[in-house]
């Protein structure tokens, strides 16, 4: 393996980075930048990244990430490496999780805790040309007529990597470094002098390959395959022009993406989260 750096847009990456206890307070300074104006947040404790529906019919959730501070405040945060058609319903259908579990059993005043959905996407969602410049959207609740924000405690942002662009000469925040590195991290050779900040140094080792046993070097291997897989599969599908304007319901569409990802050696959750079929329908495919 040539790479120095692992990718933390695959699977193994993004948990080794932001999702493992030893390296939470990666995550927590990764929070406090994007998050800023929110005030600091001391300490994250992970929860489960699975949720079932009230009923057993009902669609289930899973998170790639799901935390919570030490105020209650709880945090979805989302890798996502290909398009979906309803990528925007599927950010709020999760968040609604974060809400429901919040209620309390008998009597209860209906007080809620802030949840904040963070998606970093390897792709462009959107591709109006007035907003090919913005890669950062912060989304609430407003008063449409006053212009004011409505609800504060329910807040999605949506990182489109792809339209960050600037050069490491170029950066001048601590909040845009890790915005470079999430982007670039894999395609570096050594620590660039800009990057020379405790929490930097130790997101490098982390990201070391050769620090890694060979079963996790294996694992990272497998992810990496996945992830090249799946945006060759993708690519290729754009080319063709057989996903802009189809993956609106023509099941046909998604069968045929589904057994191509299957084929591959997606599981059934990757494949379901990429399509929007169930994973009872893949395993029948």
């Amino acid at each position: 393996m040539k790479d120095k750096y692992i990718n933390p847009f695959t699977d193994f990456g993004f948990k080794k980075i932001f999702g493992e206890e030893a390296n939470k307070d990666l995550l927590i300074d990764f929070l406090n930048q994007l998050l800023k104006e929110k005030g600091t947040i001391i300490s994250l404790t992970y929860l489960k990244t699975e949720y079932l529906g009230a009923n057993i019919e009902d669609r289930k959730a899973i998170f790639d990430l799901y935390c919570q501070n030490d105020k209650g405040e709880k945090f979805i945060i989302e890798l996502q490496k290909a398009k979906q058609k309803y990528f925007k319903d599927r950010s709020l259908y999760y968040s609604t999780f974060a809400i429901q579990e919040q209620a309390e059993k008998g009597e209860w005043d209906f007080k809620l805790q802030s949840v904040y959905t963070i998606a970093i996407m390897d792709f462009i969602f959107d591709d109006k040309p007035e907003h090919h410049q913005v890669f950062r959207h912060d989304i609430q609740l407003m008063d449409i007529h006053r212009k004011e924000v409505f609800y504060d405690k329910l807040r999605f942002v949506y990182l489109e990597m792809p339209k960050f662009s600037k050069t490491i000469d170029e950066l001048d925040t601590h909040y845009e470094k890790w915005l470079y590195l999430l982007k670039n991290l894999s395609s570096l050779d050594k620590i660039p002098d800009k990057f020379k900040e405790k929490i930097f140094k130790k997101l490098f080792d982390v990201a070391a390959i050769a620090n890694y046993s060979k079963n996790e070097l294996l694992a990272y291997q497998d992810s990496l395959k996945h992830y090249r897989d799946l945006k060759n599969v993708m690519d290729t599908k754009f080319e063709e022009g057989k996903i802009e304007g189809k993956m609106e319901g023509k099941m046909e569409e998604k069968i045929e993406i589904a057994k191509n990802m299957k084929a591959e050696g997606f599981t059934l959750p990757q494949i379901a989260k990429i399509t929007g079929l169930t994973e009872t329908e893949i395993a029948t495919l």
